[in-house]
Parts: C-alpha cells; sequence; structure tokens
C-alpha cells in the first residue's frame, strides 16, 4: 500500500515524498480510511507508529480547499503537553506546506499575545493545551462553533494529568455535529469512560496489543543500591561513550540535582520539567537534537511529545508511580523502525513499583546485575547470598543480556 492509495490530495504526496516516506504504517493505514468515512475514532498504537499522520493527513486533505473566515476554527487538536503541542503543529505544517492552511500552536507557560496575533492572522488548524485554550476562549480569542475535527491526542495522558474538568468545559464550546479522534498510547478504564462522552459509535483500532511495550526496545533492568544509581548512570554512559541519552526521574528537584552531579562526572547534563520556562525547555531540547548536550534528565512531563530521531538510549533512574508511564518513557526510542535500549535502575524499595511495570506488560523484565555495581545484601532483593563481584544474579542471566520483548 502506498500513501496515493488514499487518494491524498496532490500538494499533500508532494509534501509526503519530500519527507521520504514510502509506506503508511499500521495505524495510518487503519485510521486515514475511517476517517475519510466520516467516523468517530478510537485509536490506539504504540508511540512512535505514525499516529500524529494518521489524523493530520486526513484533515488536511478535508479542509485544503474549503474557505472559511479568518477566525474560525476548522479542526483543533487538544495535547497534554507543551512539547507534544509544538511537535503535533509541526506535523501539520510539514505535510501542509504546500497548502493555504494556517496551523497555529498555543499553550501556556509564554505570553499569551504572539499567538493571539497569530489567530488573529487567520487560524484553520489550532493545536493547544487545555489550560491555554480555555484562556483563549475566555478572551473570545477563537470560535469553536463551527468545528469539523476535535482531536484528542493522548488521551489517557491529559486524564493523568488532571484535564478532564477543562475537556468538559471545551465540549460544551464545540458542536455536536462534529468529527472526533481520539489517539492515546495506552487504553484504561478512565479513556475508555472518556470515549463514550466524546464520541459518537467510534471504529476502534488497535494496531498492537493493549498498552505493549515497543518490541523494538530491548529491556534491561539492572539491581542496584539507590546511593550508587548516579554512580552507575554515568558509569554506563562514559564506558559505552554513549552520546544522546534521555534519564528519566520522578521528581522536578530529583532531575535538577541529577543533572548537577552528572555535570561534576564531566558529562554535559541538562534537566528539563515543568518548572523550566518555555525558553530553557526549548534550548536543553535543542542542544540535546544537535547533541551539544550529552544526556537529557526529564520528568515525565517529558515522556510525551518527544521526537528525537534516531535516540537509542533511555534511562529509568527511577521508575514511575503509573505504570502506564513506563511504556510512554522507553517509547522515546525505538520509534519508526529503529531499536533502542531501555535501561531501569531498580532499587529494593521501587520492587512494588516493577511489579506494576510486569502486570501492564504481561511479561517480566529480566532483573540482573552490573559487575562492580551488585546491590548490597541489605538491600534484600531476595538473594540468599551473593557471589561476589561479577557474579551472575539470583536470575541466572548474565549481566549485559535481556530477552527482547
Amino acid at each position: 500500500m502506498s500513501f496515493s492509495s488514499f487518494g491524498l490530495h496532490p500538494s499533500l504526496l508532494q509534501a509526503i515524498e519530500e519527507k521520504g516516506y514510502n509506506q503508511p504504517t499500521p495505524v495510518q493505514q487503519e485510521a486515514i480510511p475511517a476517517i475519510f468515512k466520516q467516523q468517530d475514532l478510537m485509536a490506539g498504537a504504540q508511540t512512535g507508529t505514525g499516529k500524529t499522520a494518521a489524523f493530520a493527513l486526513p484533515i488536511l486533505h478535508t479542509l485544503a480547499d474549503q474557505q472559511t473566515p479568518a477566525n474560525i476554527v476548522s479542526a483543533l487538536v487538544l495535547t497534554p503537553t507543551r512539547e507534544l503541542a509544538q511537535q503535533v503543529a509541526q506535523s501539520f505544517q510539514g505535510y501542509g506546506k504546500h497548502l493555504s492552511l494556517r496551523t497555529v500552536v498555543a499553550y501556556g507557560g509564554v505570553s499569551v499575545n504572539p499567538q493571539l496575533d497569530a489567530i488573529a492572522q487567520g487560524v484553520d488548524i489550532l493545536v493547544a493545551t487545555p489550560g491555554r485554550l480555555m484562556d483563549l476562549l475566555s478572551r473570545g480569542a477563537i470560535d469553536l462553533s463551527q468545528l469539523a475535527f476535535f482531536v484528542l491526542d493522548e488521551a489517557d495522558r491529559m486524564l493523568d494529568m488532571g484535564f478532564i474538568d477543562d475537556i468538559k468545559r471545551i465540549l460544551r464550546a464545540v458542536p455536536k455535529n462534529r468529527q472526533t479522534l481520539l489517539f492515546s498510547a495506552t487504553f484504561d478504564d478512565a479513556v475508555f469512560k472518556l470515549s463514550q462522552q466524546l464520541l459518537n459509535n467510534p471504529q476502534l483500532i488497535e494496531v498492537d496489543q493493549r498498552n505493549a511495550a515497543a518490541t523494538q526496545v530491548e529491556q534491561i533492568a539492572y539491581e542496584v543500591d539507590k546511593h550508587r544509581k548516579r554512580e552507575i548512570t554515568s558509569y554506563l554512559i562514559g564506558s559505552k561513550n554513549w552520546q544522546q541519552v534521555l534519564v528519566f526521574t520522578r521528581t522536578k528537584k530529583g532531575a535538577d540535582d541529577l543533572a548537577k552531579e552528572m555535570c561534576k562526572d564531566g558529562l554535559k547534563t541538562v534537566a528539563i520539567h515543568g518548572d523550566k520556562s518555555q525558553g530553557a525547555r526549548e534550548r536543553a531540547l535543542e542542544g540535546f537534537k544537535e547533541g551539544s548536550i550529552r544526556v537529557l534528565v526529564a520528568t515525565d512531563v517529558a515522556s510525551r511529545g518527544l521526537d528525537i530521531q534516531q535516540l537509542k538510549y533511555v534511562i529509568n533512574y527511577e521508575l514511575p508511580h503509573n505504570a502506564e508511564d513506563y511504556i510512554h518513557r522507553i517509547g522515546r526510542t525505538g520509534r519508526a523502525g529503529e531499536t533502542g535500549v531501555a535501561i531501569t535502575l531498580l532499587s529494593a524499595d521501587e520492587k512494588w513499583l516493577l511489579d506494576e511495570v510486569h502486570k501492564i506488560l504481561d511479561g517480566h523484565l529480566m532483573q540482573q546485575w552490573l559487575p562492580g555495581y551488585e546491590p548490597s545484601l541489605e538491600q534484600n532483593f531476595g538473594q540468599t547470598k551473593k557471589k561476589g563481584r561479577g557474579g551472575n544474579s539470583r536470575h541466572s542471566k548474565p549481566a549485559g543480556r535481556s530477552r527482547r520483548r
């Protein structure tokens, strides 16, 4: 199957060809025809499988030759984070660069004035975070009364971040005869409950096992004492000469502290989280993508919306409290058919968090010891006796190897 088989607008096919895309991904193969049939859609797929193009291309095609007043929004895409909003808007702009449609992105953390100026010049497609969208609505800056498409991207994350009340308010501003598209990497009861409020007889698309981790990612779990996590992180990056590594912590302070200590180890490291200004976050991401920053330490605000080409390495410095976030974290690598490695550093007090991850993976990460960083006996991972430096773990799995999922 080729993109031309969908009957897409010639300008879209030209942009797709210029990007070097040859064949649509599985989620695109199923979602694009369903959207053309004007069906509501609930779609789930692993991160990095082309979900954005799956809704952007048919929306751009449908709106390509329509004429609407300058302040009338035809398509609204709601995202949970600033980074994801930027990424989605860039995709719309890239695919639609040969069309006359205008895409505007709006998010908090920065002055609203440039966004108001952009909207005043005309907007066909608005990509926004819930809080900033509510601000724009309260100002009367946008008109959603003729909205044709309403897209919720990463719906599960929006619920995790407490946006349900904002979503309900936004629903009152959009027409009932819209087409609603809900995309998510994971599905749970809360997402299905939300879908009942948003969608009308939707088509359900799941191109992978529900809540599955990316199959291209090798997952490794090292048991290690908590106070040696920073040491083993710097050792892994330095000894293996990894040049671009994304490290996840649970807290903002933890991210800042770790970045500071890793800089002392000689690794150019920057932290990114919700308390950083938008400018600081953008500079950090740009430096990381360009290679001037070797390690990016992030909280889960960055587990969605980070699209870094050929990112090979993700380290879970701490496991997340929400097991689904593990899927999104490691989904930053192994994207678009590439392979990746996701390492989890497991201290004894996090064993219960790993059990929660195992439940959603429907399998187990093989736990092992890295020679020189074996956990002390008092950490009580369950081993009866340590065999000495360099010995294998209680799981009888040599360090440095892991089964693929």
